[in-house]
């Protein structure tokens, strides 16, 4: 069986500018933003969120959820872009 690619895909990219872009728009530190995601039972360092902004870290679908939460928009707000409809 061939290991699976590691790399990130366009809806992973979309969702890493996203979810940086969301972050700024709202005065966030990628450490408070970690430190919502973490109050929000899904632990998760600055470290971990400036690899996910950076596509060097796969987003799971939990990390996704969980950001999504901490930024109070929708999962598929992170999937589609901030300006999608």
């Amino acid at each position: 069986m061939a290991a699976r690619s590691l790399e990130i895909g366009p809806a992973g990219i979309r969702a890493a500018r996203t979810i940086e872009t969301l972050r700024t728009q709202r005065g966030l530190a990628q450490r408070q933003l970690a430190d919502r995601v973490t109050a929000l039972g899904r632990p998760m360092s600055n470290t971990m969120l400036s690899r996910i902004e950076r596509a060097q870290r796969r987003c799971d679908i939990d990390d996704l959820a969980a950001i999504a939460d901490a930024l109070a928009v929708s999962p598929l707000v992170l999937l589609r872009g901030p300006s999608a409809p």
